[in-house]
């Protein structure tokens, strides 16, 4: 799972073994380690009405609600966006999407990325 964080936004990204273990589980993370401490992000599918996300004990959680994440995991949907209000006149934007190939050029494994619908567009 990716992570990208930019100002205000934060982004998401899984493989196609990712998805299928968030499916099954309900649950993914990913930890960073640095020198004397560990940060944690996570994907989890429970019972709020929104795309959240909150920074706790050096852990990121990303709440995705379950109707939501049913819907992502079992078709053709490529992510979820959301807007969370986190203090007057700021907001926090979130997206969960899955992973495409990259298309240019890249060293990065990509053998588990869902196929770039641009593919067929830009050879």
């Amino acid at each position: 799972m990716k992570l990208r964080i930019k100002g205000n936004t934060l982004r998401l990204r899984l493989t196609k073994s990712e998805l299928e273990y968030f499916e099954k589980k309900h649950f993914i993370e990913e930890r960073i380690e640095f020198a004397g401490s560990i940060f944690r992000y996570s994907l989890q599918a429970d019972n709020n009405v929104f795309l959240s996300a909150t920074l706790e004990n050096n852990s990121l959680i990303v709440r995705m609600p379950f109707p939501m994440a049913k819907e992502w995991t079992s078709t053709q949907i490529v992510g979820f966006r959301s807007e969370m209000k986190i203090a007057d006149n700021k907001n926090l934007f979130i997206l969960v999407e899955k992973d495409f190939k990259c298309l240019d050029e890249t060293n990065e494994d990509q053998s588990d990325n869902y196929e770039n619908p641009l593919s067929s567009i830009h050879p």
